[in-house]
């Protein structure tokens, strides 16, 4: 009996160290997590097309971090990540032209956060989504009123790259004093209400119809300009003509074109009066 638990000791003993093994590396390996974690509080790491804003107890802090890995303190330090790439903004606004006219506009901005200037635009105004909500969309929009107001309807249509410039000087002058650049604007969709569009229709038919007269009448002072430099024509014909019509042209005349046949001259009745013909054979 003493030799048989003696044995059954000697099992156990194996068994209860590995999983001692197996606690210990455990516990090493949640350690090296715990330190791990703990060590990368001490750095941040600024992806391309971004800017570090550091933050020192919630303070904006004048430096901006660039890209890259950068040391920090952490709780006393923190750092927001805000992008500088070009990025697009889709806006359609509504405005009246200088002569009342509804104008609808589909504009496309390209802008970004000037990268030097980072802090100050998260510290006056917030992220990306709080700069197009509170500064973009409302910029767009008022810049679009006082320039669409300048020109009449017409003219929005016809002048549309002189209207595209002025939007774009207006809102880059806005803009800029935000922080934010812009990299191009377009005028996407430019339209009108449809009272408006069938007005336009129905000039232009009118104007093509006043053009269609206005070739017709010009078509028929021409034709009769042409008659009556051809009746002129005529009519100088027939006085050069008379003018021309002596004795001695119209016996010239009768001499070329006579036959070489003597006249037969016949009197009443049908009787011969006189063959000139047998004159000059006898």
């Amino acid at each position: 009996m003493v030799l048989e638990s003696s044995s059954n000791v000697d099992t156990l003993k194996p068994r209860s160290n590995k999983k001692n093994n197996d606690v210990y590396i455990a516990v090493k390996l949640a350690l090296l997590i715990v330190f791990l974690a703990i060590l990368s509080k001490f750095f941040v790491i600024v992806n391309a097309g971004e800017r570090g804003v550091v933050m020192q107890f919630g303070k904006v802090q004048e430096q901006v971090l660039g890209e890259g890995i950068h040391v920090i303190v952490p709780t006393v330090y923190n750092v927001k990540k805000l992008s500088v790439r070009v990025q697009k903004q889709e806006i359609s606004a509504e405005a009246s032209s200088k002569d009342l006219q509804d104008v609808f506009t589909d504009v496309a901005l390209n802008w970004h956060i000037v990268p030097e200037e980072a802090n100050a635009i998260f510290q006056e105004i917030g992220d990306e989504k709080e700069v197009i909500a509170r500064i973009i969309d409302p910029a767009v929009e008022e810049v679009l009123k006082a320039v669409m107001a300048k020109y009449t309807a017409e003219e929005i249509i016809t002048k549309r790259g002189e209207v595209k410039a002025a939007v774009d000087d207006y809102l880059t002058l806005r803009l800029v004093t935000y922080h934010i650049a812009v990299d191009d604007i377009s005028l996407v969709h430019v339209h009108f209400s449809e009272r408006f569009s069938e007005a336009v229709e129905a000039k232009q038919i009118a104007e093509q119809e006043a053009k269609r007269g206005e070739f017709l009448a010009l078509k028929a002072a021409k034709q009769a300009d042409a008659k009556v430099n051809l009746a002129k024509g005529e009519a100088e014909v027939q006085r050069l003509l008379r003018d021309n019509l002596t004795p001695e042209l119209l016996e010239r005349q009768a001499i070329e074109k006579w036959d070489g046949k003597l006249p037969l001259i016949i009197g009443d009745g049908g009787k011969n009066l006189l063959d000139l013909r047998k004159l000059v054979e006898r």
